[in-house]
């Protein structure tokens, strides 16, 4: 719930963890099932593990799955959505998973005092 209430959606407006708790966990959930389904895939025809346009697949893996979560709300509606919609803004979909991940932390190398860095004791596990 810290974590998701931490996020400004817009000046003064911020995530309800509490509200969003079910469903951003869900979002971990399958952002690691699916991780998981990739590496085995890869596993079984290593020959499918190289790059493309300068992406890993691991790489490509978590840029897909931000880039599904692109929304462009009015500030009204986001207004209205920080108070009842039980899933986080897309924004906050696209990094909240990512960031509680340690192989999103190796697939960009991700070090202390980069801006996406959530310290391993802050990392949020499900399983």
């Amino acid at each position: 719930m810290d974590q998701y209430g931490s996020y400004e959606a817009l000046p003064g407006f911020k995530v309800n963890g509490r509200l969003t708790l079910g469903e951003n966990i869900a979002d971990l959930g399958g952002t690691s099932i699916a991780f998981e389904a990739l590496e085995r895939a890869l596993a079984k025809d290593p020959s499918k593990r190289k790059a493309l346009d300068g992406f890993t697949p691991e790489q490509r893996f978590f840029l897909s799955l931000a880039q599904i979560w692109r929304t462009n709300w009015r500030e009204d509606e986001l207004k209205r959505r920080l108070t009842v919609d039980p899933h986080s803004p897309g924004q906050f979909r696209a990094i909240g998973p990512h960031v509680n991940l340690e192989e999103f932390y190796q697939a960009f190398d991700i070090k202390p005092g980069d801006r996406m860095y959530r310290p391993a004791e802050l990392r949020a596990k499900i399983w």
